[in-house]
């Protein structure tokens, strides 16, 4: 239990509406998009300004206190799950864009702004945030950083890694720390790269620079129909082969797309193996003869129907159902586990078909949706968390899933980051000596282990398993 002289010390610093403290209260914060694990804080601090988080950590750091950082809790690895830290930093309040440069196409934000937050400040000039997870209307830039985060249009535009010019750090020890900036290209060391993706391990990202694209001219997004998976993944290859760079290729399985028809009604062909959609975008001219070839391509591979968003309605209308997808699983089964591997996109087939012999074996409804264009799949494994059979066998698929992605020559995430998902797995995907480089590098920026301890590196899942109470699935 922390002692009550440290708790009064943290609301010194963020007042008494900056502590959650009561059990039931504490109960919203144990756990993230991934459910398969649970563990409340003893304590949610709140702080409001990056002063705040840097004063937090520093009273921290005298008591050697291990913290976890947490942003709107949209991620899908438990990330944020308190292991060893009973102390979690909130950033939601840390919302200010502070700075909107239109002419240098930067923008500065604090770690709370909302994703889709960015690309409205700018949008009347023109400018977007490129990086648009799903969970766009929800999550936050510190936690895009934290876990890297991807989306549909990453095929041509790049992660939030492409993205980020520099970022301020608050330090274990409470030390803020300016890396990178408005500069493209700095000499030296690549350390904003090394925060991005590091899941909140070296501390946590109070602000960022960030960088701003144009919105392209014009669009056509394509909705492809086919019959088996397999017909449209011969699509996204002979795409990319024939030169064209869309800038989404996302596609969807039968059992999804019957999810997204029943929750939006726009029309989707429910009897479909699959469908891709195709946004190409850029210069008004040009569009329609990328869109042509496209088309073709799609016809050698055996589309059963194609069509073309006729104007903005429908194609805000298509992307509804791709980025609500996950919302609309909803209809199937009372819970479900979200996968993120990746595979060579001529590899889809293979572990999309490795997928379904998987579910058959575990007895499991297994779902598909997935950014086809870089090979990162989202299977999606439905369960019932009252059944405790069945979610053993849904972490046992899981990792069948996994180990075929990197047997085929994959990654172990795309987007979501191995949280304790996945430290398992790390070995399947790295060497001792390479989980060592890392764990030293980590020590550089947090000597102590203090901050987000136990995520990403294999000692993680024995936390999970033998020392952190859980609260059960009832059966």
């Amino acid at each position: 239990m922390l002692p009550a002289s440290l708790v009064a010390r943290l609301r010194a610093v963020v007042g008494a509406d900056g502590i959650v403290d009561r059990p039931e209260a504490l109960l919203v914060y144990e756990c993230d998009g991934y459910t398969l694990e649970r563990a409340a804080p003893e304590v949610v601090v709140l702080p409001r300004t990056p002063a705040e988080v840097s004063a937090v950590l520093r009273v921290l750091a005298a008591d050697h206190v291990s913290f976890v950082p947490r942003g709107a809790g949209t991620g899908l690895s438990g990330g944020t799950l308190p292991i060893g830290a009973p102390v979690m930093i909130g950033t939601s309040r840390l919302g200010r864009i502070e700075t909107i440069d239109v002419r240098n196409h930067r923008i500065v934000a604090q770690a709370g702004v909302v994703n889709q937050w960015v690309t409205n400040a700018v949008r009347a000039h023109g400018l977007c945030y490129a990086p648009d997870p799903s969970s766009q209307p929800a999550c936050s830039i510190g936690g895009n950083i934290a876990e890297n985060s991807g989306g549909p249009h990453t095929l041509k535009y790049g992660v939030t890694t492409n993205h980020v010019l520099g970022v301020e750090l608050a330090l274990p020890s409470g030390e803020l720390v300016t890396l990178g900036g408005a500069v493209e290209d700095r000499p030296g060391y690549d350390l904003v790269g090394l925060v991005v993706g590091a899941e909140g391990t070296f501390g946590i990202v109070t602000r960022a620079t960030l960088r701003l694209v144009r919105v392209p001219a014009a669009h056509r997004t394509l909705l492809a129909v086919f019959d088996s998976v397999d017909a449209a993944s011969e699509a996204v290859s002979g795409i990319i082969a024939a030169g064209i760079v869309p800038a989404a290729l996302e596609m969807m399985d039968r059992l999804i797309v019957q999810a997204v028809e029943a929750a939006f009604k726009v029309g989707l062909p429910t009897d479909a193996g699959a469908v891709l959609l195709i946004e190409i975008d850029g210069p008004a001219a040009g569009l329609d003869a990328h869109a042509a070839r496209a088309t073709a391509v799609c016809r050698t591979a055996g589309v059963r129907e194609i069509r073309v968003a006729r104007d903005e309605a429908e194609r805000a209308a298509l992307w509804k159902c791709r980025k609500r997808a996950f919302g609309a699983v909803g209809r199937l089964a009372p819970n479900y586990c979200t996968q993120d591997g990746v595979v060579p996109r001529t590899r889809v087939p293979e572990i999309v078909r490795h997928i379904a012999a998987v579910a058959a074996r575990h007895r499991l409804r297994i779902a598909n949706v997935f950014h086809a264009g870089d090979g990162n799949i989202h299977p999606i494994l439905l369960f019932d968390e009252r059944d405790r059979d069945e979610v053993a066998r849904v972490r046992a698929a899981g990792r069948e899933i996994l180990e075929t992605c990197v047997a085929l020559g994959g990654s172990l995430t795309g987007e979501h980051g191995i949280g304790v998902e996945k430290v398992a797995e790390m070995p399947l995907l790295f060497g001792p000596d390479d989980l060592v480089a890392m764990t030293r590098l980590r020590a550089v920026f947090d000597p102590e282990g203090r901050a987000n301890p136990h995520k990403i590196f294999p000692d993680a899942k024995v936390c999970v398993e033998t020392r952190v109470p859980r609260r059960q699935a009832a059966v």
